[in-house]
């Protein structure tokens, strides 16, 4: 047939990736179709060699001028005619493009979504008949999706010009309700949604405080067979100052949209030609990059959504040989991104009173903003989301004017969104059982039934680079039973769980469950509910028959220490020193700074409880909870010496004792 044709002779494949021949067939007879497949699952085939079958021009539709770039230089290495039309061009060069198209030179064209609000040239498009219409990382439609753009949004009104050719959007990254976003603002009714399983990609979670983790990804990266890799991290600053940290025995460059264009290049260059194995980035980063051979794609921080998770990790392991993926987080990542989402997305009294300046009037921007004050940021911000959801326009003269339109819900429906797209990344984080499995769920590809990966943290602690594991304590021991006594014949969720064992902590209770799962005592199995119109998802926990009877051992995740990081050596104790019934203290014998604040804080909580100094801890525990620095309820219950009851009364004070001198 043509598609095998074409297949054979432009790209030099004898047969088709798995779940790639029914898209493409679809889409060759003509089709409109949204195809859902992860990155390196193939993706772009699906609508290059439709294209070329159907004969004519495609247009695509692309947001990144990399990507675009990217995309044309392929194909013209197949000997495919490709041009392309962004900002990058000069004027000439643009019109001959256009000339070229026009003529019926060109097997694909590439534009910006911006291009389609240029007066003119949609028409001008449309004076030939397309053979396909392809929008590449659709999810930039939807306002629900990770990564939202306005020109994108009005794609659908401008789409009709170029009918009755089919159209295909195309997303790595689309939960269902993205999904269903998209193919509503398009008028598509077939989906295909594939290959969201990564059976090479390890993923490993673990909480660490921000200072330690340079260390531990240098000693991780240091690891043989762990280059390339990418490191991510949540801003341009920590960018550059982890590559500084690690650049020195590395050679890790720095990559974000504030450097020169130049820089930019050179980087990306560097990394694809090999040059250069390390390179720590915001999330631009890899849009464009097509290295089959990445190892390791680390998480320096808590990304903002599953969505972008799941597509940055998917830049690892493409040639089918084992990879891993390590997310490093903590509270404070949390506190970030609310912090940064804040500056997102305004206080909607902000949008309010921005829109009553302008119910009498249109004012220059400079004007307007004379007259709220907000700082410029806040404005622009402001500015950004009154457009984007039609509270305001833009006049031929850049004058701001009310377009009397109801803003408010949309806004307000799509800032809570994004604060929920949080919560669900730490959810992730948080939750017991298989990664890779609770990553097919959330974007609708997976069964009940689906097996385990068997590689993950969770499946397998045996894989793991990043994560240790050691033998519980007798408090652990005894909360796994109360667990499996609870949970008995029936399945109960998270929050069951929680609130039925409420005098346990939650850290502690999620972290022993956690080893419950890894152990196969206890299987955890993704599930939904619909309330008030959204999909919500959560995690349900049943026994099985090892969890019966705890036939299978208890390994603990050890959070705090990752075994990447050089653990501090125990400070010998002097000869002689401090026998009784205290049996010899290190906090006595060498003091440091920590173990000094740990004996004032007991000090002042037994004064205010008005009990001896070694009723709320002796010597010896304060000594172990100094060692251990312990991140969380569940590292601090680890320490020996320390129980359930301590934990509920002391444990938040001292993890902020404990905090304060990292």
């Amino acid at each position: 047939t043509s598609l095998l044709f074409h297949l054979k002779s432009v790209f030099g494949h004898d047969a088709f990736r798995p779940s790639q021949e029914d898209v493409c067939r679809a889409i060759a007879e003509g089709k409109d179709a949204l195809v859902v497949m992860p990155t390196g699952a193939g993706k772009s085939l699906c609508y290059q060699l439709p294209g070329l079958a159907r004969g004519g021009t495609t247009l695509v539709i692309s947001p990144l001028l990399s990507l675009i770039e990217d995309q044309v230089s392929k194909l013209r290495a197949l000997g495919v005619v490709a041009e392309r039309i962004h900002s990058g061009l000069s004027r000439e060069d643009s019109r001959a493009v256009c000339r070229r198209y026009l003529d019926g030179e060109l097997q694909f064209l590439f534009i910006a979504p911006e291009r389609l609000a240029v007066p003119g040239f949609p028409e001008m498009l449309a004076k030939r008949e397309l053979a396909l219409v392809a929008i590449d990382e659709a999810h930039c439609i939807s306002q629900w999706g990770h990564d939202f753009r306005p020109e994108y949004r009005m794609l659908g009104a401008r789409l009709p010009l170029f009918r009755p050719s089919p159209i295909v959007a195309l997303t790595a990254t689309a939960t269902p309700d993205v999904q269903d976003d998209i193919a509503r603002q398009l008028g598509i009714q077939e989906r295909f949604i594939r290959g969201f399983r990564r059976d090479n990609i390890a993923i490993e979670v673990l909480t660490l405080s921000p200072s330690r983790r340079a260390e531990a990804i240098r000693n991780l990266l240091e690891q043989p067979g762990r280059l390339p890799a990418i490191v991510y991290a949540n801003s341009r600053k920590e960018t550059e100052n982890l590559a500084a940290e690690l650049g020195a025995r590395t050679g890790a460059r720095a990559y974000h949209a504030g450097l020169p264009s130049e820089e930019r290049e050179r980087v990306q260059r560097s990394f694809s030609e090999g040059s250069c194995d390390i390179v720590v980035a915001t999330v631009a980063f890899g849009m464009g990059i097509d290295k089959a051979n990445i190892r390791t794609v680390i998480h320096a921080g808590l990304p903002a959504s599953v969505e972008g998770f799941y597509q940055e990790i998917g830049r690892a392991g493409r040639d089918g040989k084992p990879a891993h993926a390590v997310l490093f987080f903590s509270f404070v990542d949390k506190r970030t991104h609310e912090f940064l989402l804040g500056r997102s997305y305004p206080e909607a009294s902000v949008l309010e009173e921005i829109h009553s300046k302008l119910k009498r009037q249109s004012r220059s921007r400079d004007d307007l903003r004379d007259k709220v004050k907000v700082d410029d940021e806040t404005f622009e911000r402001a500015i950004e989301q009154l457009w984007v959801h039609g509270g305001i326009a833009f006049s031929a003269d850049d004058m701001v004017e009310t377009t009397k339109k109801s803003f408010l819900a949309s806004y307000e429906e799509q800032r809570a969104m994004r604060f929920r797209e949080l919560g669900k990344m730490i959810r992730f984080a948080e939750a017991p059982g298989c990664r890779m499995n609770a990553l097919v769920h959330h974007f609708g590809d997976g069964s009940e039934n689906d097996p385990l990966c068997g590689i993950c943290d969770s499946c397998n602690d045996a894989t793991c680079i990043a994560r240790s594991f050691r033998e519980p304590s007798p408090g652990e021991v005894a909360l796994a039973a109360r667990l499996l006594a609870f949970l008995g014949e029936r399945s109960r969720s998270t929050g069951q769980i929680l609130s039925e064992l409420g005098d346990a902590p939650r850290d502690a209770t999620m972290h022993v469950l956690d080893a419950l799962v890894r152990g196969g005592n206890v299987r955890a199995d993704a599930a939904t509910f619909v309330k008030d119109g959204e999909r919500i998802s959560f995690t349900r926990y049943r026994i099985t028959e090892d969890g019966e009877a705890l036939s299978r051992p208890l390994r603990v995740g050890n959070a705090q220490d990752p075994k990447t990081v050089r653990k501090r050596a125990p400070k010998p104790a002097r000869a002689g020193s401090g026998s009784g019934a205290e049996g010899g203290s290190r906090m006595e014998d060498a003091p440091t700074p920590l173990h000094a604040a740990l004996r004032e804080w007991r000090r002042i909580a037994a004064k205010e409880s008005q009990v001896p100094a070694f009723r709320i801890f002796s010597n010896r525990v304060l000594d172990e909870i100094a060692e251990q620095r312990p991140l969380d309820l569940g590292a601090l219950m680890a320490c020996q010496g320390v129980g359930n009851v301590v934990i509920k009364k002391y444990g938040r004070s001292i993890l902020t004792v404990v905090d304060q001198h990292r």
